[in-house]
C-alpha cells in the first residue's frame, strides 16, 4: 500500500490547532491531530447537505446559497450542480491554506468549481457573514467543525447556540433552510433548533452514499412564513 505523504500544514485561527493535508496516490486527507476531518473518498453526507437542502427552496427564484466551511468542495460541487445559472453562491471558509490548497494540490479533487460564476468566495469566519445579512439568504449550509458538538475552534460553538441559531434565522428569507452537517446525533440540538422558531427534521445519511460508510447526521431547519 502506498504510503501518506505530509503535503502542508496551516495554523486554524483563533483558537484552533494545526491542519495537516496528506496524500496517498490520488486520495486525500485533512487531518486536525489524529482525527481525519475529511478525506477525498467520502463524500456522500457533505453533497446530501447540498442536495437535501436544494430540495426545500427548489421553488424559489434566483436562490442565494451560504456555504459554511469549504472542504473539499463536495458540498458547493453538488449545490453547483443542482442550482440554476442565476443562483449566488456564497462560500465562507475561515483557513486561507485551505483555498490554497483547493487551487493547488486539491485541484484535481475541486474541478474548477470555485471558478464558477456563481461562486462567491468569502475569505473570512461565516459568522460575520451571517450576522451581516438581514432575510438575504434561501439557504445556509453549515459544515463547520464536527457539527453541534465543536472539534476544531471553541469559538464556532458561538454558530449553533441560541443566539447563533437566531442570527442564522434572521438571514434567512421566508421559507429558507438551515442546513447542519454533524458527525453524529444531537437531541438537545433539534431542541435548540426549536426553540429558535424553526421547523426540524434530522436526516440520517451515510459518509460514502449509498454505499455506505460512517453515519452521520443533516439537521433541515426550515424558516416558517408565519
Amino acid at each position: 500500500m502506498l504510503p501518506w505523504i505530509q503535503l502542508d500544514s496551516t495554523i486554524i485561527p483563533g483558537d484552533g490547532g494545526e491542519l495537516r493535508l496528506k496524500r496517498r496516490g490520488s486520495e486525500f486527507s485533512i487531518m486536525l491531530g489524529s482525527n481525519e476531518l475529511m478525506n477525498s473518498r467520502l463524500s456522500g453526507s457533505e453533497e446530501a447537505l447540498a442536495t437535501l437542502s436544494w430540495d426545500r427552496i427548489k421553488d424559489h427564484t434566483r436562490p442565494k446559497i451560504l456555504i459554511g466551511g469549504l472542504g473539499m468542495g463536495f458540498t458547493l460541487r453538488a449545490a453547483l450542480a443542482v442550482l440554476p445559472a442565476d443562483a449566488e453562491v456564497v462560500v465562507a471558509e475561515l483557513v486561507p491554506a485551505v483555498v490554497a490548497w483547493a487551487r493547488g494540490p486539491m485541484a484535481e479533487v475541486f474541478k474548477g468549481c470555485l471558478e464558477d460564476p456563481r461562486v462567491v468566495l468569502h475569505q473570512g469566519d461565516v459568522a460575520e457573514v451571517i450576522c451581516s445579512v438581514e432575510a438575504g439568504f434561501d439557504a445556509i449550509l453549515l459544515d463547520v467543525d464536527n457539527g453541534p458538538d465543536g472539534l476544531t475552534r471553541t469559538s464556532n460553538d458561538r454558530l449553533y447556540d441560541l443566539n447563533g441559531l437566531r442570527a442564522s434565522r434572521e438571514a434567512l428569507c421566508s421559507g429558507g433552510v438551515l442546513a447542519v452537517w454533524s458527525s453524529g446525533p444531537d437531541p438537545s440540538f433539534s431542541r435548540k433548533l426549536r426553540d429558535s422558531g424553526f421547523l426540524v427534521d434530522a436526516v440520517n445519511t451515510r459518509a460514502n452514499g449509498t454505499r455506505g460508510g460512517a453515519r452521520h447526521v443533516i439537521w433541515l431547519a426550515v424558516k416558517s412564513s408565519a
